[in-house]
């Protein structure tokens, strides 16, 4: 049996997320159910879960809290995060909340869930986070005086890819494209046969399509590139315009060029960014704090106007909602649109990526190498204790050299030299909020000048 504190350590910032069943059991998922009741007193709430071997489990048990403090409940089953996301914004506050059984992209076994209000906005830290962990610990429950219902929705499905497909906006007359897909054996395998059913111009070339907790073929996380190897080797065999890679619960997406050349989070953000100002010219975009100096003249270039923002998906779609963006995008491959309430969708992401590559009848890598104008490190972690003072002592010795600064996200430096370009470079070091680990980012005008300051950082952080 866990202790309290072993329990509260799974209220992440972002979602709620541990080993199961060690920390994340039935007993649990019911408690957490009866907590939800107390702290935001819903009267509807949506229910879905992923392919995770617990994960049937724990949907039981937190339909039983929820029921039992009188909520009804509509149980959607086996969704992707986009699908579960855009069925409550469907619903146009139909619902209060929503609730998936889901660790996302993390290893078999965990498990988790992620909870969102009726108007799609994410439960995380400063959003209500808090609050639930505490009325979690103190164990209270809602009295009701009667037990909810509980109705299962069988054209969830159906009515996500009718939305995802409309907003696409694809032309009547798309080319043939040959598209390399692997589903990771997560949720993207539920979903992609009926929208590739839709669509006969794509010719699929699948990988991993069943829907397996276990995550026997590898990690489903696109960020990591040693999980794409089979998919770069089905590009190249098979002569594919493109390879599509998702994680565990489909709301990040990767992809790799025609050559097997896998595309930086960023980048893509840059990419899928003038492709959306194409139908939304003059728009905002947001991107992460971590992000090349790539993105921001990408958008520039055609007209639209950007904004830096800080880590992780509830951060974002808060951001999104105050200032109007009509999309937002990370460097872990989480791309937000403001048609789909602020929500990620790696469906509708591979849908405008091939839309494009269908327009200009040009190789992906000769598009998206364009954007290509630095060296960017990949993100670099360090086992810290002392996390903010590392960061105060970087502050200091860089900050007075920098032409522009940023504490955002923990710090981004910036350093400009206006008579000599190929000394441009800057830093962002932020504390990781789901690990004890500093993330350092860099980038440098090119290869050589990067390799120093990361070397540099790096005896500086250690130091």
């Amino acid at each position: 049996m866990a202790t309290d504190s072993q329990l509260a350590s799974v209220f992440k910032a972002y979602d709620i997320r541990g080993l199961s069943p060690e920390q994340i059991d039935a007993s649990f998922a019911r408690r957490l159910g009866k907590a939800i009741a107390v702290q935001f007193s819903p009267k509807k709430v949506m229910v879905g879960r992923d392919m995770r071997l617990t994960s049937s489990v724990l949907e039981n048990a937190l339909i039983d809290g929820l029921t039992s403090s009188g909520i009804s409940v509509t149980r959607i089953g086996l969704c992707s995060t986009p699908m579960f996301n855009v069925l409550i914004g469907l619903a146009q506050n139909g619902f209060d909340m929503g609730v998936m059984v889901t660790a996302s992209h993390n290893p078999g076994k965990y498990n988790g869930f992620k909870i969102a209000k009726g108007d799609c906005q994410p439960v995380g830290e400063g959003s209500g986070m808090e609050e639930l962990r505490d009325a979690f610990l103190a164990s209270k429950e809602f009295s009701s005086a009667h037990v909810g219902t509980v109705a299962d929705d069988p054209t969830a499905l159906d009515r996500y890819i009718d939305h995802i497909v409309k907003l696409a906006g694809l032309p009547a007359d798309m080319p043939q494209l040959k598209v390399a897909i692997d589903a990771g054996n997560g949720m993207a395998g539920a979903v992609l046969p009926r929208l590739l059913s839709r669509l006969p111009w794509i010719e699929a070339v699948p990988l991993f399509f069943d829907p397996d907790g276990t995550f026997p073929n590898h990690e489903a996380n696109p960020l990591k590139r040693e999980t794409l190897d089979q998919l770069i080797d089905a590009v190249k065999r098979n002569a594919c315009d493109v390879g599509v890679a998702f994680d565990g619960d489909a709301d990040r997406v990767g992809f790799v060029d025609e050559q097997g050349v896998a595309l930086p989070g960023d980048l893509l953000t840059a990419f899928l960014a003038q492709e959306i100002l194409r139908t939304q010219p003059g728009g905002l975009i947001d991107y992460d704090i971590r992000s090349s100096w790539a993105v921001p003249e990408a958008v520039e270039a055609v007209g639209g106007t950007s904004a830096m923002c800080k880590v992780g998906h509830a951060n974002i779609k808060r951001l999104m909602r105050e200032d109007g963006a009509v999309f937002a995008g990370e460097v872990s491959m989480h791309f937000y649109f403001r048609e789909l309430w602020n929500c990620e969708s790696g469906d509708l992401a591979m849908l405008l990526i091939l839309r494009c590559l269908a327009r200009q009848s040009r190789p992906f890598s000769e598009l998206w190498k364009s954007l290509q104008k630095y060296a960017h490190s990949d993100e670099l972690n360090f086992e810290v204790e002392d996390k903010a003072g590392v960061i105060n002592r970087l502050k200091e010795t860089y900050g007075p050299h920098a032409t522009s600064s940023s504490e955002l996200d923990g710090i981004r430096l910036e350093f400009r030299d206006p008579s000599d370009k190929t000394k441009d470079w800057w830093f962002n070091v932020r504390a990781s909020n789901t690990e004890p680990l500093l993330r350092l980012n860099v980038e440098a005008a090119n290869s050589e000048a990067l390799a120093v300051r990361v070397d540099e950082l790096t005896r500086a952080i250690r130091s």
